[in-house]
């Protein structure tokens, strides 16, 4: 009899995820236990994530290319303060679950990175 559905108690029972364009789905990808207010994240840092999501040619240190100078005219940055803010929001929980996949891979160059100087 414990395993009839009705004997297993409310707060056990997990409403379904919502879908991934909907209103509640920022707290579909939400880690258990983390505060609403960590992952909550300001329109700037929106804008720098989603700005960054988009496809950019790639462009080399000597060449500086498109990227930059959007940067620059949409963001109204230096593409330097940019990156400083870009690696700053990559150990946010906020960054993760808006951008699960992107933050990842960022994280990942980062670390390779940080291996390859030493």
């Amino acid at each position: 009899m414990a395993d009839h559905p009705l004997s297993t108690p409310p707060d056990a029972i997990r409403p379904p995820a919502p879908p991934p364009n909907s209103p509640d789905s920022d707290r579909a990808g939400r880690a258990e236990g983390v505060p609403a207010a960590r992952l909550a994240l300001s329109e700037h840092d929106s804008a720098l994530l989603d700005f960054e999501h988009r496809h950019w040619p790639r462009s080399t240190p000597a060449a500086p290319g498109p990227k930059e100078a959007a940067i620059r005219q949409e963001l109204g940055i230096s593409p330097t303060r940019y990156y400083q803010l870009l690696n700053g929001l990559m150990d946010s929980e906020a960054a993760l679950a808006r951008h699960p996949v992107m933050i990842n891979r960022l994280r990942a160059v980062r670390e390779s990175r940080r291996i390859a100087r030493q």
